[in-house]
């Protein structure tokens, strides 16, 4: 989670889900690690526009993004169909690697 100070956004998220998130299946399997907009981690995911950015990594490679906080019921759907797919295309991968 990419987020700055001042943001209400992210204070909402923190506020809605935030509590919940290290309790769920999603956030068993990919555990949040928070970064400042403006810190040297966060300028090596690329641009960021708005936040929060929840940028989904595999091995340290960015898999797939959710830009912004649409409220929480919204995030889960988001976040639940970005982690199916980053699933299935790792499933793709990882079979083609065995060949």
């Amino acid at each position: 989670m990419v987020e700055e100070e001042g943001c209400g956004f992210c204070l909402r998220w923190h506020a809605e889900v935030g509590p919940g998130y290290p309790l769920s299946d999603e956030g068993r399997r990919a555990p949040l690690v928070q970064r400042d907009r403006h810190s040297a981690d966060a300028a090596s995911y690329g641009r960021l526009v708005y936040t929060p950015t929840f940028i989904l990594l595999r091995d340290g490679v960015e898999r797939g993004r959710i830009v912004g906080y649409p409220g929480a019921d919204f995030f889960w759907s988001l976040l639940t169909d970005l982690m199916r797919k980053e699933a299935a295309r790792a499933e793709t991968e990882d079979r083609a690697a065995l060949r």
